[in-house]
């Protein structure tokens, strides 16, 4: 029974119910079962799946139809949280950029405590001609900085979207790398600059 009612709880978190489903005694009863049952191990703690930002609430309150205004507001609050580079240097080293991009580990209960994550990009995106694993739940990053050029403004809007991905599409699957500590900001550097630099395989 308690396996039964654990899986039940962890089906409502990962379809998107969770601020319905801890509103009703049922919810409770269940998120009260996944506390009991389990336990914080490496770096996936109970935090992570039971306490939701407003960004979080709002997107399993509103899985698939959020009104206009509340998605523009979401989306709005969201953009003011992107820290941009102190030193005003938004490129870094695009090997190292390469590596992330390849690394899928970081933040399970697997992976060391403090260890270094990885962004995992080719999870859900082409960028290099070489790679032939990956994924396309997202858009081909592939030649990226060569289509898109290196002005400011779209080197702005593209570290924002790696920062907090929200600023621009409300509920969207890619995480907000710089939002959740996920990267950090040299992490995201090299990133960028996998992107951008025209020595990158991104843009051969």
């Amino acid at each position: 029974m308690k396996i039964i009612l654990s899986a039940i709880a962890i089906s409502l978190f990962v379809t998107g119910c969770a601020t319905a489903a801890m509103q009703t005694d049922t919810g409770k009863m269940l998120v009260a079962r996944l506390e009991e049952d389990f336990s914080s191990k490496g770096p996936a703690t109970m935090e992570r799946m039971l306490n939701q930002d407003e960004v979080q609430k709002a997107c399993s309150a509103y899985p698939l139809d959020m009104p206009d205004e509340q998605m523009e507001a979401l989306q709005a609050s969201q953009l003011k949280t992107v820290k941009y580079p102190a030193d005003g240097n938004y490129l870094g080293v695009w090997k190292e950029g390469e590596k992330i991009a390849q690394n899928g580990r970081g933040m399970q209960s697997s992976d060391q405590v403090k260890g270094t994550n990885g962004g995992n990009c080719y999870a859900c995106h082409q960028l290099a001609k070489e790679e032939i694993s990956f994924g396309n739940i997202g858009p081909s990053l592939y030649r990226y900085g060569k289509l898109k050029g290196d002005g400011e403004a779209v080197v702005k809007y593209t570290w924002a979207k790696i920062y907090n991905s929200q600023a621009f599409t409300a509920c969207s699957n890619m995480p907000r790398f710089g939002h959740s500590e996920i990267l950090t900001e040299k992490q995201i550097k090299d990133v960028m600059a996998l992107l951008f630099d025209k020595n990158s395989p991104v843009n051969q």
